[in-house]
């Protein structure tokens, strides 16, 4: 959860009682990765999990209206869903029901790089 009290305490008011969700404190960067793998799939408003959700083949819901990652849109790793509930729900209900949907996003190539640019950066150095 995010530590800003005017997101936390809607959250909190909104989610605590439900039994499968878990609302935890921001975790360092290595265990938030290692928890998003486990994700079937990914609503966000964060860009930064816009670029990081494709490497891991992990189809992403983009909670807002735009997005300065519209990269991952023309691929189709993300879409953008807006903040109405009624097409949060939709959108969601088409990835939980839908494996050819699914499939479609989660094993489109990263937009964003195959995380091998330190590699190709270090042997033009060497070479």
């Amino acid at each position: 959860m995010h530590l800003n009290p005017k997101v936390k305490q809607p959250v909190t008011h909104y989610l605590s009682d439900i039994e499968n969700v878990h609302l935890i404190d921001p975790l360092g960067y290595p265990e938030f990765l290692w928890l998003m793998s486990k994700a079937f799939l990914i609503l966000t408003d964060s860009g930064g999990i816009q670029e990081e959700a494709p490497s891991l083949n992990i189809p992403v819901l983009v909670m807002r209206d735009t997005t300065e990652r519209e990269e991952a849109i023309l691929a189709g790793t993300a879409k953008l869903v807006g903040t109405r509930m009624e097409e949060i729900v939709k959108e969601t209900a088409l990835l939980l029901d839908s494996s050819t949907e699914y499939a479609s996003m989660s094993s489109i190539e990263n937009p964003f790089g195959d995380g091998e640019a330190s590699k190709e950066i270090l042997k033009i150095l060497r070479d």
